[in-house]
């Protein structure tokens, strides 16, 4: 059997139970706070400013040098070919390179020194006779043969201009100084003569290069070389000697790895 008590205290209590269930209006759900959303921010541009060396592997070719022949007794040039074959050097590189680069905002920018070298060479055949009348007497001139040119190893100091594409990918263009040293050697019969020169010209290219981390990046590049014209002469015994007009020049194509410090 239920009693209703009468006390205060107890009238009291049952209110305020019942007081957070009742409203004018009615039943009112709790309101939940809005999702806060984190301001966008573009990825940070990785770094790609301060020294760096690597090496790389590459391949030569495209070269146009074509081989001619002027025979002189003295200072005097007595006969003289020309179009008589052509060397197109070809085969595989190996390099190295050091360099230093800035960086603003998007555009990377310095200077880099390379060195190459390889297995690039090319032999012709020439056909060659000619005579002339020297002191009153009829010389017969024969340089036919075999005629080859190789390239020893090329130093090069480049400036390159790169954008980045992406943070960790840069574009980039370079033009810049070449010095090659070279060798003709000329076969005929059992007897050959090898002459060595030097020559200086300039570089072109164009490469992409991607970051792997922080400190490693890869990159491919073509570069095209142009050394211009250098007189190569074959001195004989008796005064006189015949020459060439080298004109090396050639493509590159090489990949690559680069360490920053």
């Amino acid at each position: 059997m239920f009693t209703i008590s009468k006390s205060p205290f107890a009238a009291a209590a049952v209110l305020a139970l019942l007081a957070p269930v009742a409203h004018a209006g009615g039943y009112t759900a709790p309101v939940e706070p809005a999702p806060i959303i984190a301001p966008v921010v573009d990825a940070p541009v990785a770094p790609w400013a301060g020294a760096y060396a690597g090496g790389s592997l590459g391949y030569s070719f495209g070269a146009d040098d074509e081989i001619g022949w002027e025979t002189f007794e003295g200072d005097m040039s007595v006969a003289r070919g020309t179009k008589l074959g052509q060397v197109d050097v070809t085969g595989p590189t190996a390099g190295l390179q050091v360099g230093y680069r800035w960086q603003r905002n998007n555009w990377v920018f310095g200077p880099e020194l390379w060195a190459e070298m390889g297995s690039v060479d090319d032999t012709d055949s020439v056909v060659y006779t000619d005579s002339y009348i020297f002191e009153g007497e009829n010389v017969e001139l024969d340089l036919s043969g075999d005629v080859e040119s190789k390239v020893n190893h090329i130093l090069g100091l480049q400036f390159k201009t790169g954008y980045l594409t992406s943070p960790n990918t840069m574009v980039y263009g370079t033009a810049g100084l070449v010095r090659g040293d070279f060798e003709y050697k000329v076969s005929q019969g059992g007897a050959s003569r090898t002459e060595g020169y030097t020559a200086n010209g300039y570089s072109l290219g164009l490469g992409v290069e991607r970051k792997l981390n922080t400190r490693t990046s890869v990159f491919a590049e073509w570069q095209y070389r142009n050394f211009g014209k250098t007189d190569v002469n074959f001195n004989n015994d008796d005064d006189s000697a015949f020459r060439t007009v080298a004109t090396p020049e050639h493509h590159n194509i090489k990949l690559g790895l680069n360490f920053s410090f």
